[in-house]
């Protein structure tokens, strides 16, 4: 299998969105907002965000694969 940027970048955007979700349908919200504060309030940990964050990956990779 040749690895090429794409996959490369894929593959990174696919752990972000999965860490993403964990954060926020796994109860860690309250930490990132405590730990994060400024960043929280401009990039909220919500379920449905960050569930479309992980639909629109999930369609990269099937056009990327």
């Amino acid at each position: 299998m040749e690895y090429s940027i794409e996959i490369i970048l894929f593959y990174l955007l696919l752990v972000d969105s999965l860490g993403a979700n964990l954060l926020s349908w796994g109860g860690g919200r309250k930490w990132y907002q405590r730990n994060f504060r400024i960043f929280s309030r401009y990039f909220p940990a919500t379920r449905g965000w960050t569930t479309y964050y992980l639909i629109l990956v999930a369609f990269i990779g099937i056009l990327v694969f």
